[in-house]
């Protein structure tokens, strides 16, 4: 059993070297031309005195040079910490600071904006051509042992609802989800994975990456997601998996509509897996009645280096369940004052812990302190319900849940009322504080172009589907909603909106 990722690698290199791996518009790398690129920025990072425990910040988009900087990076003991190079200047310069990097990676060649970010930081070539790198810091204080052999890589979280942490995932946590990702899809080598999920965050990196290199899976590669892209890869090359968040799924779904297209040509498609967020019911229903497919489901953070829950392969739910627990995972439902274990089919926060959980926030012990709970269960902060079946259902987040006249409303139930009404194709609800301390429920809208919105009958359908305390005190109409490039909803830039 591989006990560092570069080890998936090496498996291919000795069984298969000349086999296609990474596949992109104009041209086709096999495992052995990913580890010419990875002896090459191995060789240079060991030149520049890397050493173990560094952290090695990459600027990207996705390409095969960022795969073989991840893979060069647990050669050397090194931490890659990857930044979508789409964020703003400042983030990118505040993450550089949080990692402590020992220099930095830009992928500019896929990525203008990697290489906007690359010149602001003055950047100069790489030896693998695409790639630029700043000065080395020769302050950079590199993490002792045994931290420093057992962290692969650090993931910053989004910052959806506060300030970005550096989540730790160790080699043995991402190895493990490789697999039971890999095993829960029945993902082989005669499968082809559509690699646009940012390898910035644990989505594009554990479920796409990893995973696939656990199992001998292709790539095909893009260092961006354009529907038309996707639905050519569908047609033309291949492609029999597809997993994104809820909201590619929707973007998808909007083509289809713009195109005139009722069903895709996807004659290998197998495999579709909606994560990284809640799912709507509706749109579930929709995506799968357009492909003809199950779009399955499941639940997962950085912090555990990826899901715990996923639904199986052979089933098709008429509900948006994530799943029952992979193995290694352990997750309970508690009341959030107390601790105490909730019944079987009652809401409380979800606790978890086992094999994929991090070490803790790099170098912020307090951040950590407030999540870790005694037995080494971590708080998510999440809200849910397990059945009896071990059915895992999310219901949204504490944070985000409103309180009205002494009620919890779950944003995703009033969610889902709402994305169930035609002419609605999306939504998203926000608990606006009040002057009395109670909180108005609002819902942002987003009209479908096909056909108009009338708010009236809106209102008598959410009549029939809520109690009056969940129902909208106010409808917002907006052109899109906020996303961040890793596809979350920003629920903050909705509260700023008002």
């Amino acid at each position: 059993m591989p006990e560092r990722i570069h080890e998936l690698l090496d498996r291919w290199l000795a069984e298969a070297p000349r086999r296609p791996f990474i596949h992109l518009p104009d041209r086709t790398l096999s495992y052995a031309d990913l580890g010419a690129l990875a002896d090459a920025l191995e060789h240079e990072l060991r030149a520049d005195g890397v050493r173990p425990g560094d952290r090695v910040l990459v600027v990207a988009e996705n390409c095969p040079e960022h795969a073989a900087l991840l893979i060069a990076c647990s050669r050397v003991g090194a931490w890659s910490c990857g930044v979508n190079a789409r964020m703003a200047p400042g983030e990118v310069a505040a993450f550089a600071a949080k990692a402590d990097a020992r220099v930095l990676y830009f992928t500019a060649g896929v990525s203008s904006a990697a290489a906007g970010h690359a010149a602001r930081h003055g950047a100069t070539p790489s030896c693998v051509e695409g790639m630029l790198r700043s000065a080395v810091r020769a302050d950079a204080v590199a993490e002792p042992e045994p931290l420093a052999s057992e962290v692969a890589a650090i993931i910053f979280t989004s910052g959806t609802t506060g300030a970005p942490k550096g989540v730790m995932m160790t080699h043995r946590g991402v190895l493990h989800f490789a697999r039971v990702s890999a095993e829960s899809r029945a993902l082989g080598q005669c499968d082809k994975v559509y690699a646009y999920a940012p390898m910035t965050h644990i989505f594009g990196l554990g479920t796409v990456l990893l995973a696939s290199l656990h199992a001998g899976a292709a790539l095909e590669m893009r260092p961006q997601f354009e529907p038309a892209e996707l639905f050519d890869a569908l047609a033309h090359c291949g492609v029999s998996q597809v997993q994104g968040p809820p909201a590619l799924f929707a973007r998808l779904l909007q083509y289809c509509a713009e195109q005139s297209i009722a069903h895709p040509v996807a004659p290998q498609l197998r495999y579709l897996y909606a994560g990284a967020g809640p799912l709507d019911l509706a749109l579930k229903a929709r995506v799968e009645a357009t492909f003809g497919q199950t779009l399955h489901h499941g639940y997962g953070l950085s912090e555990y280096a990826g899901s715990l829950h996923a639904t199986r392969l052979s089933e098709r739910r008429a509900d948006t369940s994530s799943g029952y627990a992979f193995l290694g995972a352990e997750l309970r439902i508690v009341d959030p004052a107390t601790g105490e274990d909730r019944p079987t089919g009652e809401c409380g926060e979800i606790w978890l812990r086992g094999v994929g959980l991090m070490p803790g926030y790099f170098r912020d012990p307090q951040a950590t302190a407030e999540v870790m709970r005694p037995g080494g269960w971590y708080a998510s902060g999440d809200l849910g319900e397990l059945h009896a079946d071990g059915a895992l259902f999310v219901v949204g987040r504490i944070k985000e849940m409103i309180i009205r006249s002494g009620f919890n409303v779950y944003p995703g139930e009033v969610e889902q009322a709402l994305n169930a009404f035609p002419g609605v194709a999306a939504s998203a609800v926000v608990g606006q504080k009040e002057a009395d301390g109670n909180e108005a429920v609002i819902a942002f809208v987003v009209p479908d172009p096909a056909q108009p919105l009338d708010e009236a009958e809106l209102k008598a359908h959410l009549r029939e589907q809520l109690a009056p305390y969940k129902r909208p005190t106010r409808i917002v109409a907006i052109d899109a909603l906020p996303f961040s490039a890793n596809g979350k909803l920003m629920r903050r830039q909705l509260l700023e909106r008002l």
